[in-house]
């Protein structure tokens, strides 16, 4: 007897884009002043560095909005 697969995984989607999804359709059923918030909350803030020789050079700090 197999156990039942969540509907998600049936799709072929793992738990974060499903996740993803689900939190975007959230976010834009709220109504202003709710929904600039919660937007601006999607910010993601992150470092890139490349490597040289073994030591990493002067990372960049990006801040870029999730796609949809």
């Amino acid at each position: 007897m197999s156990a039942p697969m969540p509907f998600w995984r049936a799709a072929g989607m793992t738990y974060i884009t499903y996740s993803n999804i689900c939190a975007n359709l959230v976010r834009n059923c709220l109504k202003e002043p709710h929904k600039a918030e919660a937007l601006n909350r999607e910010k993601v803030h992150f470092a890139i560095s490349t490597w040289k020789d073994g030591k990493a050079e002067k990372p960049v700090i990006r801040s870029d909005l999730a796609e949809d």
